[in-house]
């Protein structure tokens, strides 16, 4: 199996939408003023953090810095470590179920332009860390959370 392209797809043609463990990572990318990049999903059209799904011999770091890469147009490195997340149970549109873990980070900028994978992501905004946009599932939730404790310390 190593090497799959999308592991996902390939384990959905084994399973079909029967409930997975999935393991996804993402994080928080801040501009200069402090303020945190979000994503409003095409899925749900709810606003979440970049990332997605660790494929075949990846490491968290590694799929963190893929997935905003493809869903931002931004390139960045993995920081810090934020959290790991494991509390929710997804139900998709397409009725896929599964119980992710997401492993979320501090992502620092270094390159690239903002622009929008239409598959995944209508619209990219940054937000006020005193914001509180509706996002997508309680693990985005504990995220933003655990960013406005962290960083309104500093």
């Amino acid at each position: 199996m190593e090497n799959t392209p999308n592991y996902i797809q390939w384990l959905r043609s084994k399973v079909g939408h029967e409930k997975v463990i999935l393991v996804f990572a993402g994080g928080c990318i801040r501009n200069d003023k402090g303020e945190i990049l979000l994503q409003r999903r095409a899925d749900s059209g709810k606003w979440g953090f970049p990332g997605g799904a660790i494929e075949l011999g990846e490491t968290p770091q590694m799929a963190a810095i893929r997935e905003v890469k493809e869903e931002t147009g931004l390139d960045v490195v993995a920081g810090e470590l934020i959290g790991a997340y494991t509390e929710c149970n997804m139900k998709y549109p397409n009725g896929d179920e599964a119980q992710s873990i997401c492993m979320a980070y501090e992502l620092s900028i270094t390159g690239g332009e903002l622009y929008c994978d239409e598959n995944e992501t209508i619209e990219l905004k940054f937000f006020s860390i005193d914001s509180t946009p509706e996002l997508f599932c309680r693990q985005h939730q504990e995220l933003w959370d655990d960013i406005q404790k962290k960083f309104k310390k500093r």
